[in-house]
């Protein structure tokens, strides 16, 4: 049977191949709860994906910084609404948030060592191989939208094999 475009085959415990999805994206309340459920998400994805669960773990802090800033600094999107998404690729996972914007752009901030926040890009950029941000000078100009997104290595845990698709797969 051939793969869905965007998945990858591993094999899992008693030597059964399976299927596992290589991007999500979820349209989330634009309220705290969403840090976690968007992190337990990506966490188990990448688990389930073969990924070391330093890496996974690494991925659901910067995942979490990039949702907890646009709570804290941006608007949300129509609906009140946060945009989240995660594509594993074979090296590496990019991870994006999307807001509505705010009155700043986002920056890595140098806080003092007794500021109670300022640190949440510091860490990401730490994490990260690059990171970055998308708005809407970068596309068609008619919608708001900030992405702010990040690239953090891939190593795993077991032998997977990334299958990319094509049209001809269909």
């Amino acid at each position: 049977m051939p793969l869905m475009p965007g998945s990858f085959k591993f094999r899992g415990r008693g030597g059964v191949t399976m299927e596992v999805a290589t991007s999500s994206a979820l349209l989330l309340p634009f309220t705290p709860s969403s840090v976690g459920v968007a992190r337990r998400r990506l966490i188990r994805d990448l688990s389930e994906a073969g990924v070391y669960e330093g890496t996974a773990c690494d991925a659901g802090l910067v995942i979490s910084e990039l949702i907890s800033n646009a709570l804290r600094h941006a608007s949300p999107l129509p609906g009140s609404a946060v945009k989240v998404s995660w594509t594993l690729l074979q090296d590496s996972v990019e991870i994006a948030v999307s807001d509505g914007g705010g009155p700043t752009s986002p920056a890595v901030n140098e806080p003092t060592n007794w500021a109670v926040g300022g640190r949440g890009l510091g860490i990401v950029s730490r994490l990260s191989l690059r990171w970055g941000v998308r708005g809407p000078e970068d596309g068609d100009g008619e919608c708001p939208e900030i992405t702010v997104w990040a690239e953090l290595p891939a190593r795993y845990g077991r032998q997977v094999g990334l299958v990319t698709a094509s049209s001809r797969d269909a």
